[in-house]
């Protein structure tokens, strides 16, 4: 059996492991690093290269494309999208910026339609190919089976004289000085551009489509923009059994638990008929028992009220709701909705509508 090889104190020594891994993080750290001298030097590069995008960019084929969109669309066909890779991502998320325009629209995997997703292509609609190079080959292989269908093709590239346009009804040539990678490689300056030029278009649809504000906000009910733009004083309201009611004569002793169980701050005063005659807050509440001391066991709410309350109607925009309570002299927690006839139908509180997403 031949001997085993020479045992080093090195391989188990924790001042030496320890030592070993201090100088590999130093030259990590120090191979890593990047200052801002340099990082400021690639943002005007990319900078440089987005201005040759601009200034060398062909504006009648830009216009052909987008009123090819503009009346496809407006004659009911969808608008599909395709690329593969960065490009392919790029593809899809500007189908998604149309469909929030109100404007058919959809992602079509080169792959995925060679393997069915075709069916989803009619001859009424037009297929948006995206690629760099123009030379991809995948799409090259859908061009033929999109052109079975009878679909109108164009062609986003940026190689002159590429094999995709060739085949394409139409192409739109997207002029690329460079990739800002160094070795002119990574797909970061083409995308770039492809984003700019396909977002810039959207816009211009929306804008010849006439599309509103709130036409745009319907598109988008869950966000922040749909909710100041849909939402109604009557979609947030507390109504019915979850009203603080009370009249007029009841005691304020005696309205403590409305007071505080539904939540809202306040007592919503009103008649027999339900027509509000005023508000009694928590807060009046406090300043009443300061003043009054024991003399507040008889007390009516009445006669502590506020008589001139701050009001909303049911049709209201909640948003707006939210300014009226935000308003001078001082803000305030809650809005009495009534109707026409000044019936309280209704409570709209700062905390609902902070709830709701407003």
């Amino acid at each position: 059996m031949g001997s085993l090889p020479p045992f080093s104190s090195d391989f188990i020594n924790p001042h030496s492991l320890s030592n070993r891994k201090t100088t590999t993080a130093t030259q990590s750290s120090s191979s890593s690093c990047v200052d801002e001298t340099t990082l400021l030097n690639l943002f005007k590069s990319q900078q440089s290269h987005l201005n040759f995008f601009f200034q060398h960019l062909d504006l009648s084929q830009t216009l052909s494309f987008t009123r090819t969109l503009l009346l496809q669309s407006s004659a009911g066909a969808t608008v599909f999208f395709s690329g593969v890779g960065k490009s392919g991502f790029v593809a899809h998320k500007i189908s998604q910026t149309l469909v929030s325009l109100g404007i058919r629209s959809g992602f079509l995997s080169p792959l995925d339609a060679l393997h069915g997703d075709i069916g989803a292509l009619s001859k009424s609609d037009v297929l948006v190919l995206f690629s760099k190079s123009g030379t991809t080959e995948e799409l090259l292989r859908l061009v033929p089976c999109a052109k079975a269908k009878g679909a109108f093709l164009i062609s986003v590239t940026s190689v002159d004289g590429n094999a995709l346009a060739a085949v394409c009804d139409m192409n739109v040539y997207l002029p690329l000085e460079r990739e800002l990678c160094p070795f002119d490689l990574a797909p970061v300056t083409s995308t770039a551009i492809q984003m700019v030029f396909g977002d810039t278009v959207a816009i211009a649809l929306m804008g010849a489509k006439n599309l509103t504000k709130e036409q745009y906000a319907a598109n988008h009910p869950a966000g922040r923009i749909g909710k100041h733009l849909i939402f109604k004083v009557k979609d947030v309201m507390k109504k019915e059994d979850e009203l603080p009611v009370c009249k007029e004569g009841d005691m304020i002793m005696e309205q403590l638990v409305e007071l505080t169980s539904k939540g809202c701050g306040c007592l919503l005063v009103i008649d027999d008929d339900h027509h509000l005659i005023g508000t009694f807050t928590d807060g009046d509440l406090r300043r009443t028992l300061k003043a009054s001391g024991e003399a507040i066991f008889k007390l009516t709410v009445g006669e502590m009220c506020n008589r001139n309350p701050r009001t909303i109607g049911p049709d209201a925009m909640a948003v707006d709701a939210m300014q009226k309570m935000e308003a001078p002299p001082s803000p305030v927690q809650f809005l009495p909705v009534i109707n026409g006839q000044n019936q309280v139908i209704g409570i709209v509180t700062l905390h609902g509508l902070v709830s709701a997403g407003l």
